[in-house]
């Protein structure tokens, strides 16, 4: 459990290899202030948004919602595993999006542990949507069974498992779970990102032109969001594609600089909240608003353009490049 004190602790630009541009460093709860302190150095917004992240902090039985999030990852795996390179039926959603078995029955044994743990929080999964006899709830779980089907269906182990719990619709605990390759990226909030138990940080890089970028696939923009993206692109070191949430997770590990997506469901970015910014990095939509949505049976699930960064210099410098105003 979180003591009251490291719960009052909290991080502004937390980059971990740049002490000097940072109020506290990130993951040595010695060299934090707190939040009083450092409140009259904050615009309203951050200070807004932290006053909330520190009372729903404050709340939390932290420690369980994570193991039990291990536990709800661990059921998933096993299903996956045992569908992973064999024959199986294929099914096309109305959007033309494939799901498989393997999809449907490791949402199942996710919730079959929410429920067996949390009866009252509610669940909202990108196979079955909302389940919950109430029309709300303060603690949601998002999950995405399988992020990246079409690289399951092939064969290629850069899938994952996704994993969040909202607490009045923010994210405060993600789980990136690859269950062939058997890592697992954990954020959750006031605490650092790790990586099958040991904390992991993102890397330092100011500039586009020495940038790593990763897409799912160029052709998944349409519209104006292709000039967009190739704006950015063309003013990077190395454009690379095809590894779905798996790129979020090499981010945060420090491996890759930048994620530039458009078309995310919110079952597909809202877990990678935690473990981007609990790594020190930043994710937001296209022009650098938070991303939000909040989860009902009556919600829809629309689309949304992400850009990822390691370093709040890159990321603005890729919302720069990107000019794009959400509608």
């Amino acid at each position: 459990m979180l003591t009251t004190q490291s719960r009052l602790l909290i991080t502004l630009n937390p980059q971990r290899r740049h002490p000097s541009q940072s109020v506290v460093q990130h993951c040595n709860p010695s060299t934090h202030l707190s939040f009083n302190r450092i409140a009259p150095c904050l615009s309203t917004q951050w200070r807004a948004s932290i006053s909330a992240s520190m009372a729903a902090v404050d709340s939390l039985e932290m420690d369980r919602f994570v193991e039990v999030g291990k536990k709800v990852a661990d059921a998933s795996g096993e299903v996956i595993r045992k569908y992973f390179r064999q024959p199986f039926d294929i099914i096309d959603k109305p959007d033309l999006s494939p799901v498989t078995i393997a999809d449907r029955d490791a949402e199942e044994s996710m919730v079959s542990i929410i429920l067996e743990n949390f009866p009252s929080h509610a669940i909202f999964g990108e196979e079955n949507g909302w389940r919950c006899k109430e029309t709300s709830a303060d603690f949601v779980w998002v999950l995405d069974p399988i992020d990246g089907t079409k690289s399951f269906i092939t064969g290629k182990p850069l899938f994952g498992t996704l994993i969040a719990l909202l607490y009045k619709g923010k994210p405060i605990i993600g789980i990136i779970d690859q269950p062939v390759l058997r890592e697992r990226w954990i954020g959750a909030d006031g605490r650092c990102t790790t990586l099958n138990g040991q904390e992991v940080s993102t890397r330092s890089c100011s500039k586009l032109s020495e940038a790593y970028l990763y897409t799912t696939s160029p052709h998944l923009f349409s519209g104006d969001a292709v000039e967009a993206f190739a704006r950015v692109r063309n003013k990077v070191k190395v454009p690379l594609y095809g590894c779905d949430c798996y790129a979020y997770a090499l981010l945060a590990s420090g491996f890759v600089d930048l994620v530039i997506e458009s078309g995310l469901k919110p079952y597909d970015f809202l877990s990678l909240i935690p473990v981007i910014e609990g790594a020190g990095g930043r994710i937001t939509n296209w022009n650098g608003t938070k991303l939000n949505w909040e989860a009902s049976p009556d919600s829809q699930v629309k689309s949304f353009n992400v850009a990822a960064a390691g370093d709040p210099k890159l990321h603005q410098l890729a919302l720069d490049a990107l000019q794009w105003c959400e509608s």
